[in-house]
């Protein structure tokens, strides 16, 4: 079975060096805004949704130093009031410990199911938010302000919500779409050098995976992307959103081509998972990682030329990725347990692993007939060359 990618192209609406990308969901459609300096003008693009003029803001200790100043001024600027809420930076966030905080602060503040949570931060806030959102009084609304790459290119748009728990990565959540999707591009020049290479990982790959033109383009301007916040960030961010809306509104819950956008997840999620989500490998780090491994595994089952993994790989090595096992600092799991960590995958199904497989660059699609042994004895290859 299988499901292949397509260049994918959404409604959008420009207004200077902003853009207007809608998610198309029916009666639930929302915008997402991209552009810079647009934190400025959260107030107004916030307050036409707010039921009453009175929110939270739920951020981390790292974002809240660098934003929410910003952010609270302009939402006072149009009489909105807002609690705030702060917990700690990093993955470890993504827990029932803090979903429990997040909840029991949210109706301390006496939240309403008709009110609005605004998650100012990375993809860690805005998974754990939105899942708060999806089950505090069976679900109350939200607004996304992604405060890097990552989370501005994917995690923010599509409503996946979620906690990472021992088992594996993101397996308690909910689907929960947002109200509203606010990506202030000037915001990326906060990032940690690390953190903006890591986000790249999902820039790259919405080429990798159906548009083999916008892998050849960023190619040619990867370095313009990292270097300042201007034109090429600007439509790089919103040419991953408009793919990103696309493919949700045609399969909002991940039963066919949503899939895709998992390439290098399957090996990437496995690998977070064996570093127990620690500062060892970072998200970014194992989707790059995870993308190298698919088109190499890809290449070994004779499913695309030889040479298309190496390209790939050039193109990851250049803006400062890892791409092997071996740029992995400690010990991993043998094959056996990486595989075992796999199978805990959420597109897992009858207990056959989900894979997403490329027949070239720009040539994804899903697969559920790859063979355990074959996926086993390529990851001990790999480890072996560590």
């Amino acid at each position: 079975m299988e499901h292949s990618a397509a260049e994918t192209s959404a409604p959008t609406a420009r207004t200077g060096a902003a853009e207007t990308v809608m998610v198309e969901l029916g009666d639930r459609r929302y915008p997402v805004h991209v552009g810079p300096a647009l934190l400025a003008r959260a107030g107004e693009l916030v307050r036409p949704l707010l039921a009453r003029p009175h929110t939270a803001v739920v951020t981390d200790e790292t974002v809240a130093a660098l934003h929410l100043e910003r952010l609270q001024a302009s939402l006072a600027a149009t009489g909105i009031s807002a609690e705030v809420i702060i917990v700690p930076p990093g993955e470890q966030s993504k827990s029932f410990a803090a979903l429990e905080r997040v909840c029991d602060s949210l109706l301390g503040a006496a939240i309403e199911r008709r009110d609005h949570v605004i998650a100012l931060g990375g993809g860690v806030i805005g998974d754990l938010v939105g899942f708060a959102a999806a089950i505090l009084r069976r679900g109350v609304r939200f607004i996304q302000v992604p405060t890097t790459l990552l989370a501005q290119v994917d995690s923010s748009v599509g409503g996946k919500t979620g906690i990472n728990v021992r088992h594996g990565k993101n397996l308690i959540g909910a689907f929960h779409q947002p109200d509203m999707v606010l990506a202030d591009t000037s915001l990326l020049d906060t990032l940690p050098t690390r953190e903006f290479r890591a986000g790249y990982a999902e820039v790259v790959k919405y080429g990798l995976l159906g548009d083999a033109a916008f892998f050849r383009w960023l190619d040619a301007h990867h370095e313009a992307i990292a270097a300042q916040d201007g034109p090429e960030r600007w439509q790089a961010v919103a040419t991953c959103c408009r793919a990103k809306a696309a493919i949700v509104a045609e399969d909002e819950f991940e039963t066919g081509r949503r899939a895709l956008l998992n390439l290098g997840h399957t090996f990437g999620h496995a690998l977070e998972a064996a570093t127990g989500y620690s500062s060892r490998l970072i998200h970014g780090e194992a989707v790059a990682i995870g993308m190298a491994l698919a088109f190499r595994f890809s290449e070994r089952l004779g499913l695309c030329s030889p040479g298309t993994a190496t390209e790939v790989i050039r193109h990851l090595a250049a803006v400062g990725l890892p791409t092997t096992l071996g740029q992995i600092d400690g010990s991993l799991p043998d094959a056996k347990g990486l595989v075992a960590f796999m199978r805990q995958d959420k597109k897992a199904v009858a207990g056959k692993l989900t894979f997403i497989l490329v027949r070239g660059i720009g040539e994804a699609f899903v697969s559920r007939d790859v063979d355990d042994a074959a996926v086993e004895a390529f990851l001990a290859e790999e480890l072996a060359a560590r």
